[in-house]
């Protein structure tokens, strides 16, 4: 039986104002970056039930009953008010169960969870992934900061190998390729540190109540993570290590 995964965010609008001289017009237009990870996990026969941010504020479960249908979450560059605010409670101030709570006693009940990393993930830009301040924190192998954690590098920089004999590092090469930037954490005493990025957390994983967690602190795919890195003959495998650790 394949496990089954569900992926949410990595997703965006974007609205453009064209100025001409004294006239504008308006472009609008909607992206979505889930293939390069959504492809690497099923080519190695894992299930993905993607949900892009504006659906999963209405749609991601709100139950345990539902969030259990799958083996693991995983949330990449979707902020917490996402899954705290939606229309139900921003709205029309109804009440609904807190899915940041879900996720936590998700993991803590034997789920798993890993974070990946980007603009609106950890803390994030302008601090507005905020999932330092959700109960998702209790269940991270990282800390997440009270700031900006936006660790830019447009020259380039290059993930080292902190413990090459982890089962999820197996098969996968040792030279990285570069990363474009990545989110700045700090690792949590009980966790282990895979890899790191100058100084910092690359990949983090830890074990919490009955389940499993891992942090991967830079994007699954562009801006953060180039071609050179998503192209990489160890991509694939990487992330179905990562998903078969988490769910095993």
């Amino acid at each position: 039986m394949s496990k089954r995964v569900l992926f949410a965010g990595e997703s965006w609008f974007i609205y453009i104002t064209h100025t001409k001289g004294f006239d504008s017009f308006y472009e609008s237009k909607y992206e979505s970056a889930e293939g390069f990870l959504k492809s690497a996990l099923e080519a190695g026969g894992i299930e993905v039930d993607y949900m892009p941010n504006h659906v999963a504020a209405e749609e991601f479960p709100y139950e345990m009953e539902e969030l259990k249908e799958f083996d693991a979450v995983i949330l990449s560059d979707i902020g917490a008010n996402t899954l705290l605010l939606p229309s139900a409670v921003f709205n029309r101030s109804e009440r609904k169960p807190n899915r940041c709570d879900l996720i936590r006693d998700y993991v803590l009940d034997g789920g798993a969870l890993l974070m990946i990393g980007g603009y609106m993930t950890f803390s994030g830009i302008d601090a507005k992934g905020k999932w330092q301040d959700t109960a998702v924190q209790e269940v991270l192998p990282v800390q997440v900061l009270d700031r900006d954690d936006r660790m830019e590098h447009g020259e380039g920089i290059y993930p080292v190998t902190v413990k090459g004999d982890h089962e999820i590092l197996e098969g996968i090469e040792s030279d990285w390729p570069h990363i474009l930037g990545y989110n700045k954490t700090v690792l949590k005493d009980d966790a282990d540190l895979l890899v790191k990025v100058g100084e910092d957390p690359f990949i983090a994983v830890g074990e919490y109540g009955k389940g499993r967690s891992a942090a991967f602190t830079t994007d699954c795919a562009p801006h953060w993570a180039p071609p050179e890195f998503c192209d990489w003959s160890s991509y694939d495998l990487l992330f179905q290590n990562i998903v078969n650790w988490l769910t095993k």
